[in-house]
């Protein structure tokens, strides 16, 4: 019977979460950097000093790294300033937050700034970003907080009020009223957030939507657009949705360029509003407009329906209020919904929650979070074109329990989206990291096997098509895709495009009706943990060869040492190489690893004589007969070692079913740099295993699964084996 400690490597996260209790919720956000602004504040009232942020300090490394470098002539003459040494009576914000609060600086991150000003559309998501009550007069100790989503928690995250400047002049963002400061210090919070202010350049706008909602995006290539885009969009700024737009640059160096209507090609824009109207001397039916705002506070559209254009003439002067028409240059503009199609390539809408916009009912949708992490050498399988590693990747067992409630089309099924966001690659930027091109595959699982958590291994993605996937990968931070599948159970394999690439990440499934989704996770189980006893008969010729090589070195006494069964175990290793296995390419066990193997097999285990006599000697020989012989079947290649994806493989029919936890201990423990595990290493491993399955089994006296040491065992244990 297989023996299996429970609870051993269980979900760390789930039991992380339940202990927090509420913490990194929306009313119980974490704190960055633990620095709490509350305490932090009172401190500096109370000693009537103005905070200095040491985790984000005004000097050159929290402006970046490269461009904003040390080695950049950019940050030369920039000079870090208060709001009060810029300006007279400076102000959080003037007449309330606005999109025209909004103007771009000397910073690539116009993305950024146009979820920013989609946000200033909804005042109850603003404030939840930009908390009320700061101000440079009452409380002002030179000290702010915001909060963003991320990566399934809200943090809250503190900053002083010192800024970039040059001549006296905002460098990054800055709003259109010069003595308001709330935009650039939520850009600056925004920058500590991800390491440094150059860590913010180039992006897109879903990202900083999600960050500030928890939402989930959804992309529309305007080629491929529903014939309802226009009923989508509205409906989607009615449900308090952010939605952002871009041009596609073909030609890198034409990135960020004008066009002649006025449009800046590569380049991130909000979408403000979405009307109708009725001209006055219009026969036809009611015209539909889009608003837009440039980040940049300037450069807009000049063709039909532009500020200045003759369209406005037919208008009533009740229609041109209804929409709020303004001749100025500060970014925004009107244009045709046609227009807007036709000049505009892409628009990502950030939901709330993922209602499905088609639709005239507002759902209730529920959501599970799953993190995850792809490892080098053991969970990062790369995608389906790379069958013998794509199985190791994390594998999310998903439950649809209920079908939709009147689907519009009649088709039954379960609707649903997954959305995969890759972490930390922003802030990472630093150390070269960049975004990975990721995406998913959803299987179906046959019903035989449902209830099963064990990982699907090789052979069912071998055989078994994907059901959904993802439409294409791609290096964005998140892919999001809708489906609809009947209900049942699947099995969602994210992973990077390449194999190799390491990255943690966050899996989410919104569901409008009841779903489940959690990470398989193998039990952790042995076969055969406790050594079986030499069976009796007559002795094979090559046991006799053993006989006379083990007598041989160990003397009168019959036992040997590890040095000893070092000599004896090369000495046959040698024999059998040059007999029957000559693909095996070894140089023999090193010391240590039989030390471990007279750990296994010593009867008395922790206080055992450290050494072995013939009859454990032979039950050791006839393991590692064994083991060899699966090591052979993986080093087909006859390289004398096998690759870390193999391993695991090896490991299952040793007898042994592990986690990803343990999976990737093994492989930074026994593989080389390249990924590659030698025979020493591979027996060495399974020794090991061996050995701490049967002590814990030693130390399990009731069988649940759970055992408690002393530091006195818990050091012998570990020091032996």
């Amino acid at each position: 019977m297989p023996y299996t400690p429970s609870g051993f490597f269980c979900d760390r996260l789930i039991r992380e979460r339940e202990r927090r209790d509420g913490e990194g919720s929306l009313n119980k956000p974490l704190r960055f950097n633990s620095q709490d602004f509350g305490v932090l504040r009172q401190e500096c009232l109370g000693g009537k000093t103005l905070f200095e942020d040491e985790s984000f300090p005004a000097t050159v490394e929290s402006l970046g790294f490269k461009e904003l470098g040390h080695k950049s002539n950019k940050v030369k003459n920039i000079v870090w300033k208060r709001p009060k040494e810029i300006c007279e009576n400076p102000q959080f914000i003037v007449g309330g937050a606005s999109r025209t609060d909004i103007c771009q600086g000397d910073l690539g991150d116009c993305w950024l700034l146009a979820a920013i000003a989609c946000l200033t559309l909804n005042e109850k998501l603003l404030y939840r970003v930009v908390p009320q009550e700061q101000s440079f007069s009452e409380g002002y100790g030179g000290i702010f907080h915001f909060q963003f989503w991320r990566y399934g928690d809200w943090v809250d995250v503190v900053i002083d009020d010192r800024i970039p400047t040059f001549n006296n002049q905002l460098v990054f963002t800055k709003s259109a009223e010069r003595n308001e400061f709330w935009s650039a210090l939520l850009e600056k919070a925004y920058a500590k957030l991800h390491g440094s202010y150059e860590a913010l350049k180039g992006g897109n706008t879903t990202e900083a939507m999600e960050d500030f909602t928890g939402g989930v995006t959804e992309f529309y290539e305007m080629k491929e657009a529903p014939k309802e885009l226009y009923k989508i969009m509205k409906k989607a700024l009615e449900r308090g949705s952010l939605m952002g737009c871009s041009i596609d640059s073909l030609v890198p160096a034409r990135f960020e360029t004008r066009t002649v209507t006025g449009l800046v090609k590569g380049h991130a824009y909000s979408v403000t509003a979405v009307e109708e109207c009725k001209p006055s001397q219009h026969k036809e039916a009611k015209v539909r407009l889009v608003r837009l705002r440039n980040p940049w506070g300037q450069v807009e559209w000049n063709g039909p329906w532009s500020d200045n254009s003759k369209e406005w003439a037919t208008l009533s002067k009740s229609e041109k209020e209804k929409l709020q028409h303004q001749s100025a240059e500060d970014g925004e503009f009107w244009m045709s919904f046609e227009d807007f199609k036709k000049n505009y390539t892409k628009i990502e809408i950030c939901n709330l929650t993922p209602d499905a916009l088609e639709d005239d009912k507002i759902h209730k949708w529920t959501v599970s979070v799953n993190e995850g992490r792809w490892v080098r050498g053991c969970s990062a399988g790369g995608c389906r074109n790379y069958p013998d590693t794509f199985w190791t990747n994390p594998q999310y067992r998903l439950r649809l329990l209920e079908e939709d409630d009147d689907p519009e089309d009649n088709e039954v099924g379960c609707t649903f989206v997954v959305a995969l966001m890759q972490k930390n690659r922003r802030k990472e930027r630093k150390m070269g990291a960049n975004l990975f091109t990721i995406g998913f595959a959803i299987y179906e699982v046959p019903k035989e096997m449902h209830g099963n958590k064990q990982h699907m291994q090789k052979d069912f993605f071998l055989f078994s098509s994907s059901k959904a996937r993802c439409k294409s990968y791609i290096n964005l931070r998140e892919v999001t895709q809708r489906f609809r599948l009947t209900p049942g159970e699947y099995v969602i394999v994210p992973s990077t495009y390449e194999p190799h690439q390491e990255g943690e990440f966050i899996l989410r499934v919104f569901s409008e009706k009841r779903n489940t989704s959690e990470e398989i996770e193998n039990r952790i189980e042995a076969d055969h943990p406790v050594p079986a006893p030499a069976s009796a008969g007559e002795e094979s010729e090559e046991d006799q060869q053993f006989r006379t090589i083990f007598q041989e070195i160990a003397g009168e006494d019959m036992e040997i040492t590890a040095n000893e069964l070092k000599n004896v175990l090369n000495r046959v290793i040698t024999k059998r190489e040059s007999e029957i296995d000559k693909d095996l390419n070894t140089e023999g066990f090193s010391l240590e690893s039989c030390r471990s193997m007279i750990a296994l097999m010593d009867v008395s285990f922790m206080d055992g004589t450290g050494r072995l006599n013939l009859q454990e000697f032979r039950h050791l020989w006839n393991k590692i007969k064994q083991w060899q012989g699966i090591f052979k079947h993986y080093n087909a290649d006859q390289s004398g070692s096998i690759n870390s994806y193999e391993m695991r493989n090896a490991v299952n029919d040793a007898g042994f079913r592990l986690n990803n936890q343990l999976y990737d201990i093994i492989t930074m423990r026994y593989a080389n740099e390249n990924m590659n595990i030698d025979f020493d290493s591979f027996i060495s491993c399974l020794v090991r295993l061996e050995a701490m399955f049967r002590a814990f089994q030693a130390f399990d006296q009731d069988g649940d699964g759970t055992i408690r040491l002393s530091v006195l065992e818990w050091l012998q244990l570990t020091m032996y084996a």
